[in-house]
């Protein structure tokens, strides 16, 4: 298991690391949502993880909205049974930039804007029913949309409804683990992920 501490010599040797996209592997996997955050932090990078900071809510808001129905604790590294419990679910994890870097706003300009041609061309390839971008301000600038509101968008991405929901990362003070799982609950409804919403 990997550890759940590291100094920040160590963090920082992970700067500019890539982090495997979350996909499913198994043709009988239908990728339903797909989450997209803005780019791995460095402890994401450091465990091979999305979303692993342990003051990231974004495993707490899933479990409470009730997209996943079994906790996941992300921070010391996710193993296969874990992935294969998003997979299975057919929730799928990728970022629009996909260095790794302290902060998102180390990212440029040209970074987002390549990022979202790249995000496009993978929506087009793995068809999920539903995309959602996690952080409004980083939508804005990779698609060029100044003035996209949180929520449902008015245009889909490819194939799939789009979506923009908060950012979890614990620097986001404006969200609680409640507002996020709301937020979540209404994407995992549009992709039939909730009792109410299945076939």
């Amino acid at each position: 298991m990997a550890r759940r501490t590291f100094s920040r010599a160590e963090l920082e040797s992970f700067r500019d690391a890539v982090v495997p996209d979350l996909l499913p592997t198994r043709p009988e996997h239908e990728l339903r949502l797909l989450f997209v955050g803005i780019n791995p932090g460095l402890w994401t990078a450091a465990t091979s993880t999305h979303f692993a900071h342990p003051g990231n809510r974004f495993y707490p808001a899933l479990l409470r909205a009730g997209v996943i129905t079994t906790p996941i604790d992300p921070a010391a590294g996710m193993d296969d049974t874990a992935r294969d419990l998003l997979r299975e679910r057919g929730i799928g994890i990728t970022n629009i930039v996909h260095r790794a870097t302290a902060k998102a706003s180390e990212l440029s300009d040209d970074e987002l804007r390549a990022g979202g041609a790249e995000l496009t061309a993978l929506v087009e390839r793995e068809r999920p029913r539903v995309v959602a971008v996690a952080g409004i301000t980083a939508y804005r600038t990779a698609f060029g949309r100044r003035t996209a509101r949180p929520g449902r968008q008015p245009e889909p991405m490819g194939p799939a409804e789009l979506w923009v929901v908060p950012n979890p990362s614990g620097l986001n003070a404006h969200e609680t683990v409640d507002s996020l799982a709301r937020a979540y609950a209404e994407v995992g409804a549009a992709a039939g992920l909730l009792p109410e919403r299945e076939a």
